[in-house]
Parts: C-alpha cells; sequence; structure tokens
C-alpha cells in the first residue's frame, strides 16, 4: 500500500487510518472505517475503494468487485482513487482492468505525463503490444516492419540529429529497431560510429555487434579479421576461434584475394588460406607458454582446425600433427582438470577405433598410482592423479571398451571402481555437505555398467544399483546425479514413494519445473500414488501460474530502467512457457486426476467440471506451437554416440508424448461432455428441432468420439515402430499400457454407449427396441472388457526369484487404468441412470393410471440392472483382490533375501535393506490408495439402482 500519492489533501488525513489498518492486515477494521467515513463523505471514491479492498482480502470477492465497478464507471482521476483502484485490480488477478482504468483517465487529462505512463505499463502487463506504440515486438510482425518500427527508427534519428542521446540504453535501442528492420548496414554503423563508444556496460558489447553484423551482410573479410583481432587479444576466447575458422573456409570457398593497394578490411590483416589459419594457429599455441596460466583454447583450436580439415576431405592436416599424440600432450597438460573429459568428447572421433585400446594405456602409463601390494589395485595418491584417473575411465567409458565386456569382466570393473570410489572419499574428508566428493563419477560409473547388466537381464544388477547411489548419497548429500538416477531407476521398478523426497531434496527452482518436472510427473499418478500426484502436479502448476504474472513484472522493470534488449527476450520466455508440453499435460492429468478423486464421491461430476470451467467445445492446448522444454540430457551419460540419445529420439519422444496427450485430452473433454446431456422434459423426437442446444451437445460429443478414434489410431501405428528409448533417455508414456490392457477399448465404447443412451432419451422407448438391444449388448461386452481388464491386473506386485526381488511395475499401471476406467464407466451410468429414472416413473404413473399389473417393463431396465450388478460384484472381486495384494506385501520379509553373485559387501547390505524397504512399503502404498479409491467408487455404484 505504500505506493500512494503524497499531495496533502484533507482527504488524505480522513483515508490514512484505512490505508494503516489495511497495511496491518486489519481489513475488518478498514471496512469498518471506510463505512464510518462514507456515511460523511458520500463521494469520497477512494474510501470504496478501500473498502473493496478490505472484501477482497476476507474472501468476499463479489461484493468488493461491485463496489470497485460503482467507482470505475464514474471514471475518476484522482490520484488516490486510481492507485487503490490497480491495487485491488492486481489483487483479483484483474490487470486487464487497470488498462481501461487509465485509458479514461488519459482522455479527462490528456497532459498529464504520470497517466500516460501508468497506461503504458498497463498494457505491457497485459501484453497489448499493438496499443504499445514504441513497442519493438509488435504481434503483428508486418504491421511492425511497416510502421511502428520505421516510426520508431524517425524518433530516434531525430534525436541522434539533435544530439540527445546520452545513455547506453537508447544506443542499445537504436541498434535493435534497426536490426528488426533488417537494415544491418546502418546498424554496423551505428555501432562502428560516435554512439557505438557508449557501449560500455558488457564486455566486448561493441565488438559483438559489429560481428552479429558482419556475418548477416556476408562480410567475411571483416569477420576474420575482427576474430584474429580479438584472439591476438585472448587467445582462450572459443568463440571467436569458431568465426575465425568459419570465416577462413568461407573465404576459400569464395575464392577471396585481397585488394592490391588498400587495407585488406575495415577491420584489418585478414587469413585466406589453410596455410595462414595453421600458422595462426602455431602461434598461438606457442605464445601460450609464454602465459601466466594455462590455456586450453589454443590447444582445443588445433583438433578443430584438423576436424574440420578432415570433413572437408583435405589432405592439409598432417601439417598439425597426430591427433592421436595431440589429445595425449593435452591430457598431459589438463588431465587433473575436471573439464579434460568434456574437452576432449569432442574429439574422439578423430581416433581410429582400432587405436582405442592403445590411446587408453598410453594416458594410464603416465598417471601416478601406487599399489599397497603386488597384486592389489594401484591408487592415486592425491587428488590431482585421481582427476586424471578419473578422466580415463570416462574416455574409456565413451570408446566402448567397457560395452565390449562380458558379465565377469563388468562386474570386475564395478568392483574395481567401488574400490576407488571408497579410496577417494579419503580426500574429501574436510568437504561440506553441500560439496561433492572428488570421487563421485567412480560410484555413476559403476552404477552405468550394472545397468548394462540389468539391461541384458540380470535382475539382480538394478538391487545393486539403487545399493551404490543410496551409499553414494550418504557420502554426498547434495549430489543431484545421484538423485536424479536414483529418481529414474525407482520409478522403473514403480516405487514412487521414495521419488517424492528424492525430487524435493533436489530444490528444483523456477524454470527446473518445466524442464525436469517431467520426471516426477510422469509416474506419480501412474503408479497410484494419487495424493503425491496432486502434489506434483501443483508444484508444476504454481510455477506456469506465476510466471505469466512475473514475467509481466519482468517486461515493466525492462522499460523503467532502459534495458530494451531484454524485452522481446522476456516475451519470447512467456510465449515459451504458456506453449509448454509440459504445462499442457500436467494440466489436463491435474485435471483428470481432480476428477478422479472428487467427482461423485465428495462432489457431483457437474459440480466438478464446474468448477474448473470446463467446457467439451473448449481446447486450450496450443497444438501448433507446443514446445518440448524439457532437458533430456539431465542425467549424466559416457556412453558411445550410437547408444546415447540423438535428435531422432527426441523428435519420436516429442510425437509420442503429443499423441498421448491429445488422447488424454479428449478423454478429459468427452467426460465434460456428460453433465451437459443431463435429462431434461423434451418432447419425443425432439432432436430435430432442439432449440435448447441439447441436440448440439451431442454432435460435439460424437465428433470428440471421432477424433479421439483418430487419435488412438495414430497413437497405433506410432507403437508399431516398437522404439527403445536409451535406459537414460526419454521416458516412454503410458500409451503401450494403455492399449495393451484394454482400457482404451472399454473407454471408447463408453462414449459410443452415451451416444445410444442419448438417442433412446430423444426417441423414447417405444419403437426403439432396436436401440434397446444395442444398448443391452454394448452392457454386456462392456462388463466382459472390465473383467479382461481385471485380469491383466492379476499377478503379484513384486515376488521372489532365485533370491532376488523382481518387481511388476506394469501390473500397477494396470489397476491405475483399471481405477480409472471404473471411474468412467460410472459416470457413464449416472447419466444412464438419469435418463431411465423418468422413463421408469413414468410407467409406474400409467400402470396404476390403468390399473393393471401387468404392464410390460422394456429391456433396457432388466439390462441396466444387470450391468449395474456386475459392476458392483466385480469392483467388490478387484477390492477383495487388492485385500490379498496388501497381505502378501506385508508378509514378505525382504531382508532375508540374499543379492547372489554380487558378493555385497557388509556395508552395502545395509544400503540394500533400505532399498528394498522403500520399494516395498511403496508398493504398500500404491495399493492402499487404489483400494481406498475403489472403495468409495463402490459405494457409489450401490446407489445406482433405478
Amino acid at each position: 500500500m505504500a505506493a500512494r500519492g503524497h499531495v496533502q489533501d484533507p482527504n488524505d488525513r480522513r483515508l490514512r487510518p484505512i490505508y494503516d489498518y489495511l497495511d496491518n492486515g486489519n481489513n475488518k477494521m478498514a471496512i469498518q472505517q471506510a463505512d464510518k467515513l462514507l456515511k460523511k463523505h458520500k463521494d469520497l471514491h477512494c474510501a470504496k475503494v478501500l473498502k473493496a479492498i478490505g472484501l477482497q482480502r476476507t474472501g468476499k470477492q463479489d461484493e468488493a468487485y461491485a463496489l470497485a465497478q460503482e467507482v470505475a464507471a464514474l471514471e475518476p482521476t484522482d490520484d488516490n482513487s486510481l492507485q487503490a483502484l490497480t491495487i485491488l485490480y492486481r489483487e483479483m488477478h484483474r490487470p486487464e482492468l487497470v488498462t481501461k482504468l487509465y485509458e479514461a483517465a488519459v482522455k479527462k487529462v490528456p497532459n498529464s505525463e504520470e497517466y500516460h505512463s501508468h497506461l503504458f505499463m498497463a498494457y505491457a502487463r497485459v501484453g497489448e503490444y499493438k496499443k504499445m506504440q514504441q513497442s519493438i515486438s509488435a504481434q503483428d510482425e508486418n504491421l511492425s516492419k511497416t510502421m511502428f518500427l520505421p516510426l520508431a527508427e524517425r524518433m530516434v534519428e531525430k534525436m541522434v540529429k539533435e544530439d540527445k542521446i546520452e545513455a547506453e540504453a537508447e544506443v542499445e535501442l537504436y541498434y535493435m529497431i534497426l536490426e528488426r528492420l533488417e537494415k544491418y548496414k546502418e546498424a554496423l554503423d551505428v555501432v562502428r560510429g560516435k554512439l557505438g563508444e557508449k557501449l560500455t556496460s558488457e564486455l566486448q558489447s561493441r565488438e559483438n555487434k559489429c560481428m552479429a553484423m558482419y556475418k548477416k551482410l556476408h562480410r567475411w573479410p571483416e569477420c576474420n579479421a575482427l576474430a584474429r583481432r580479438l584472439l591476438l587479444k585472448n587467445s582462450d576466447d572459443w568463440q571467436f576461434y569458431i568465426t575465425y575458422f568459419d570465416s577462413v573456409f568461407q573465404l576459400i570457398d569464395e575464392s577471396w584475394t585481397p585488394p592490391a593497394e588498400e587495407e585488406h578490411s575495415l577491420e584489418g590483416e585478414v587469413h585466406f588460406s589453410i596455410e595462414q589459419a595453421v600458422n595462426f594457429i602455431e602461434e598461438r599455441i606457442a605464445e601460450e607458454s609464454k602465459s601466466s596460466r594455462p590455456l586450453r583454447g589454443p590447444f582445443l583450436a588445433k583438433l578443430e582446425l584438423i576436424r574440420r580439415l578432415r570433413l572437408r576431405g583435405c589432405n592439409d592436416e598432417y601439417k598439425l600433427g597426430d591427433p592421436e599424440e595431440l589429445m595425449f600432450q593435452y591430457f598431459k597438460k589438463f588431465g587433473d582438470k575436471p573439464c579434460c573429459f568434456t574437452d576432449l568428447k569432442v574429439f574422439v572421433d578423430l581416433l581410429p577405433p582400432s587405436q582405442y585400446t592403445k590411446f587408453i594405456r598410453q594416458l594410464l602409463d603416465v598417471i601416478p598410482l601406487v599399489a599397497a601390494a603386488e597384486n592389489e589395485v594401484a591408487l592415486p595418491g592425491d587428488i590431482k592423479a585421481l582427476q586424471q584417473h578419473l578422466c580415463v575411465v570416462q574416455l574409456s567409458r565413451l570408446l566402448g571398451i567397457y560395452h565390449a565386456m562380458d558379465k565377469k569382466q563388468k562386474l570386475a570393473v564395478v568392483r574395481e571402481l567401488m574400490l576407488r570410489y571408497r579410496h577417494g572419499l579419503e580426500f574429501g574428508k574436510s568437504c561440506l555437505k553441500t560439496e561433492l566428493q572428488f570421487s563421485d563419477y567412480y560410484c555413476l560409473l559403476a552404477v552405468h555398467l550394472l545397468l548394462d547388466l540389468w539391461l541384458e537381464g540380470e535382475e539382480a544388477a538394478v538391487w545393486q544399483c539403487l545399493t551404490l547411489l543410496e551409499e553414494g548419497l550418504s557420502h554426498s548429500p547434495s549430489n543431484a546425479q545421484f538423485k536424479l538416477l536414483l529418481i529414474r531407476i525407482y520409478c522403473r521398478l514403480g516405487a514412487f514413494e521414495p521419488v517424492s523426497e528424492l525430487y524435493s531434496s533436489l530444490d528444483a527452482k523456477h524454470i527446473q519445473h518445466d524442464t525436469i518436472g517431467y520426471l516426477l510427473t510422469r509416474y506419480a499418478g501412474s503408479l497410484g500414488h494419487y495424493a503425491a500426484a496432486s502434489q506434483s502436479c501443483n508444484f508444476a502448476l504454481r510455477f506456469f501460474h506465476s510466471n505469466q504474472k512475473d514475467t509481466s513484472e519482468y517486461i515493466i522493470q525492462a522499460y523503467k530502467y532502459g534495458a530494451f534488449e531484454k524485452i522481446p527476450e522476456f516475451i519470447a520466455f512467456r510465449n515459451r512457457l504458456n506453449s509448454s508440453l509440459h504445462f499442457a499435460q500436467v494440466r489436463t492429468e491435474r485435471m483428470l486426476l481432480d476428477l478422479l478423486l472428487e467427482a461423485n464421491i465428495s462432489t457431483s461430476l457437474e459440480e466438478s467440471i464446474k468448477s474448473m470451467s470446463l467446457s467439451p467445445e473448449e481446447d486450450d492446448i496450443p497444438w501448433k506451437d507446443l514446445r518440448d522444454n524439457r532437458d533430456l540430457t539431465v542425467l549424466f551419460s559416457w556412453d558411445p554416440k550410437d547408444r546415447d540419445i540423438s535428435e531422432e529420439h527426441r523428435k519420436l519422444s516429442l510425437e509420442e508424448e503429443t499423441l498421448w496427450l491429445r488422447i488424454r485430452s479428449l478423454t478429459l473433454r468427452l467426460v465434460s461432455g456428460l453433465p451437459t446431456l443431463a435429462h431434461t422434459i423434451q418432447p419425443k423426437n425432439s432432436e430435430k428441432t432442439a432449440e435448447n442446444g441439447v441436440s448440439s451437445k451431442i454432435d460435439t460429443i460424437r465428433a470428440l468420439l471421432q477424433q479421439l478414434e483418430a487419435a488412438v489410431d495414430s497413437g497405433k501405428k506410432f507403437l508399431e515402430q516398437k522404439i527403445q528409448y536409451p535406459v537414460l533417455g526419454p521416458p516412454p508414456t503410458r500409451m503401450a499400457g494403455f492399449f495393451s490392457n484394454g482400457s482404451c477399448q472399454c473407454q471408447t465404447s463408453l462414449f459410443y454407449l452415451v451416444s445410444d443412451i442419448y438417442e433412446l432419451d430423444t426417441n423414447g422407448l417405444e419403437d426403439s427396441a432396436e436401440i434397446q438391444e444395442r444398448i443391452g449388448n454394448s452392457f454386456k461386452s462392456l462388463v466382459e472388457r472390465l473383467t479382461d481388464l481385471f485380469n491383466k491386473c492379476k499377478g503379484d506386485l513384486i515376488e521372489v526369484r532365485d533370491g532376488t526381488l523382481k518387481t511388476h511395475p506394469n501390473l500397477l499401471e494396470n489397476l491405475v487404468f483399471f481405477v480409472e476406467t471404473i471411474s468412467i464407466a460410472l459416470w457413464v451410468s449416472s447419466y444412464c441412470d438419469s435418463v431411465l429414472r423418468p422413463f421408469k416413473s413414468n410407467l409406474q404413473k400409467k400402470k396404476k393410471k390403468k390399473k393393471e399389473s401387468s404392464v410390460a417393463m422394456p429391456p433396457v431396465f432388466t439390462h441396466f440392472l444387470d450391468y449395474v450388478t456386475e459392476l458392483q460384484t466385480l469392483t467388490s472381486n478387484v477390492i477383495d483382490h487388492i485385500k490379498g495384494l496388501e497381505i502378501i506385501l506385508t508378509a514378505l520379509k525382504p531382508e532375508e533375501l540374499s543379492l547372489k553373485g554380487t558378493l555385497l559387501l557388509q556395508e552395502e547390505k545395509k544400503f540394500t535393506k533400505t532399498v528394498q524397504g522403500k520399494v516395498q512399503s511403496s508398493y504398500h502404498h500404491s495399493v492402499q490408495e487404489i483400494g481406498e479409491l475403489l472403495k468409495k467408487r463402490l459405494d457409489t455404484i450401490k446407489k445406482l439402482k433405478i
């Protein structure tokens, strides 16, 4: 409430007590004080608004809104009222009303600069770019180029001529306008001219802008000369090496030669041949030896040049030396730096596969390792040697040396890596809890090897993975990689319970809810942890909703402080998040989950759908603009290229996620259409003349059903490709299970049944024998399909095989699908019930009138009653099955199991016990939550008796 005017006005004195009450959170007193004041001064608009703020904060939104609109209708121009209304509208999340307020104020007081400024900021807040004349990013690209930007350009040019440009932000703005108008030559002149001298806040801001313009104008000589000049200043700046090489090869391809008499270019000397490039790099390496600290840039530039020459099929690479030798020398110089592996990873393709083993042996020979006794593993004596050895182990994995080993060799390597890991912990005794241990990567690499074994069918290996990761996490509680890998493996095993805690300990911030949130939301609901699923959806949705509000504020701050180049970035950021695939998925799954947990249990289906503002006609997912913001490389991987996640995997995963989202979204919209068909008394055959719009509602349902059929067909075609993602790549969707266990067929036929029941409703009971028979057959086949689905849920969730635990997460997913399908069946049955009940009471009235005891009951009633009875029996059977599962899970004693063939150490046994306990407890909770929900559903079935 601090932002109020300071004009000394008697009204200010009168309003002060109300402001104070509101500031101190005493809303009731604020309302009372405002009422007192309004009795004496009826026209004191601001008091009314302050009262409205008090009402809004005590939950009386409707009264507050009515009061505010009373004042707004009078189009106030006093500062107090305007600012109070702005605060109120912001709290109501109605920023669009602020624009109307200031539009009116500006009309009445056209000379007020302050009101114009407020109006501009209000437009920025709601994204009304078309109304912001100075807007750089007009939504209509064409309009922006033909009208707004040229106008802005002329305005700035006038300032330049009058020598009024003083601030750096103004030069930035001028540059941005010219760049967006594609006037690159003029933009370059601005940066190179006198105005460019003002660009000082960012390092090399002027040079970077010049370089960007040279590239746009394809002025490769200038690009080359500028990059060369900047590398002479700092030979460790990688981006300029890339530009230098790009421009050299462009000039070679264009057969460019320097002019005879003039300067080579605006920026000085140009290199235009391979010889010059080779010499330039050699000179940088020679210079590096004189540097006070070792520089990686020149050495990596040499490898980059070899790589490019090889790609072009040139025979000049011999002039630079043998890549294997160069990489070996690089390792000797930088092997003790954690970045050595990532630096060399880019260039391993330069090595011939036949040399891999020799290369690794060569690296190992230069690391100072000491063996305590003859047959023991040689260990590093200090952190430097440990880092060097770690680099070699990572390279061994990358070159596929470990992949080629058999099971026995792999297990031996795992034991050696864990020995090295535990030995390395000695170097990190003084590390804080928030710091990582130096030897953590040994543990991660051991786990990757065990994952290979698990995928090859070695069941015990996955438990050892979890054991080692839990052990690693106990020594290094802040290691995000340990946590992320644990999350993935627990989810693969079907245990969601430990995952919630692990994810919250990652302390994901802001944008990470979009980039890594999928690790949580993909499995939460599908493994039967409904409460945790609600919570994880809330985390994500809270971020997405606050982003919309926050980004508007960032844009306004950028305008205020003249950081104009940031504004298009913020707008692009907001759009990217609004079109996020994950946002659309979480929104859809959250609504389906809420319906599953509440509809026809605590509230009616109709109320639930109304509270979500759902409508079958509306589709708010931006299908054409969906953005996949998932970070699929968040888990470290040292796999060779052929085993790692590829661009193809990303495309396929996005396609699969979008298909699954379409199926889920259509299911949600079909369910939301059920209450709209609610039984209304209408004349027979009214389908032709339904003016109340219900017939159009059934048309909507039928159209959605066709779309669902098409989406399901596309999904089935997609799954025929039998795509296998890498184990650490994107998790597959639930689509395959949805089709294979029969849920899909059940749900689709339920929606077809809705169409038939509607037809019966409009045609009446007479002359509808055919429809009734069709409905009866649908009921029968539905019960059969649901029974089949239940059969696919049977079996032990966790079994002991050869002394090892084996989990069956697919059975758990099938159970979750069963609960969802039975819930849809009950919502459809409620609709049937609402249609058949009035028919039955009409028949009974007729019966009484005619005093006949034998008015024939139409067969549809018997069909429906039989169907409901069978549903009740089936649900009771499933509940009994779940009770049985609970008993088995409680009786299971995992600590008695021994993981054969893994030779566990005593400390590992402790972690194995913990891990198995977590999985067992998670399954137990899943089964309990599913059982509880089914009991509630059973109660609703019992009420369905017409």
